[in-house]
């Protein structure tokens, strides 16, 4: 398949895989540029930019910024990509979510790791929500769809907990009344539509650069 494409003289390929690394040994086989549209469970880079993107759009800034990931942290690339890329612009990242759901390694990563979403949401600019990524779990990793709803879901009473001025966020798809209600998923302080708005714009920006626009923007 690569040295297929390879014959039509792309400039840019864009590749979502199943399988963690594909991005990376396609770029190995081509000339062209290629962009990771999210591999398995690894990563999501354009996701991780347009995340920032909307954050610094309405906070001004990223640095000292305080993050909580809530949710299946163990199957989300977009995790993953967040996480290095919050990191590398000076924020702070938790994570939260049952045993099963989080990666062993997250202490290693200088992230703050919590089972109780009270007290990782208590005092953070920013809490992004993430889905149970059924199609990539083996089963047993909690009871009930209801049960996780009402342990880590975030809604109206439990976001009580939070700042008055936190920000929410969710890279989509949502599922409404598990991770999160439809009260908050489409409240005030909600970012959701500002990130997929802004996805396209990152998006395009990225297309532009790595074809050449104006020569990489010099």
């Amino acid at each position: 398949t690569g040295l297929t494409l390879q014959a039509m003289h792309p400039d840019v390929v864009v590749i979502r895989h199943s399988a963690a690394g594909a991005s990376q040994i396609l770029a190995g086989l081509l000339k062209a540029s290629v962009i990771n549209a999210g591999d398995g469970a690894h990563e999501h880079p354009t996701q991780a930019l347009l995340d920032l993107f909307t954050i610094r759009e309405k906070r001004g800034t990223l640095a000292g910024l305080k993050v909580a990931i809530v949710g299946d942290i163990l199957h989300s690339r977009v995790a993953r990509s967040n996480i290095f890329a919050m990191q590398k612009m000076g924020m702070q990242v938790r994570v939260c979510g049952p045993a099963t759901m989080l990666p062993r390694y997250m202490d290693r990563l200088g992230v703050e790791v919590f089972h109780r979403i009270e007290p990782a949401i208590a005092d953070v600019d920013i809490i992004m929500m993430l889905r149970i990524q059924l199609e990539r779990q083996g089963g047993g990793l909690f009871p009930t769809l209801r049960e996780y709803s009402k342990l880590f879901g975030l809604n109206l009473d439990r976001l009580k907990a939070a700042k008055q001025d936190v920000l929410i966020m969710h890279p989509g798809p949502i599922n409404r009344g598990v991770e999160i209600s439809p009260e908050v998923a489409d409240g005030p302080y909600s970012l959701i539509l500002n990130q997929v708005e802004n996805g396209v714009a990152i998006r395009m920006a990225v297309l532009y650069l790595l074809a050449g626009g104006q020569a990489a923007a010099n």
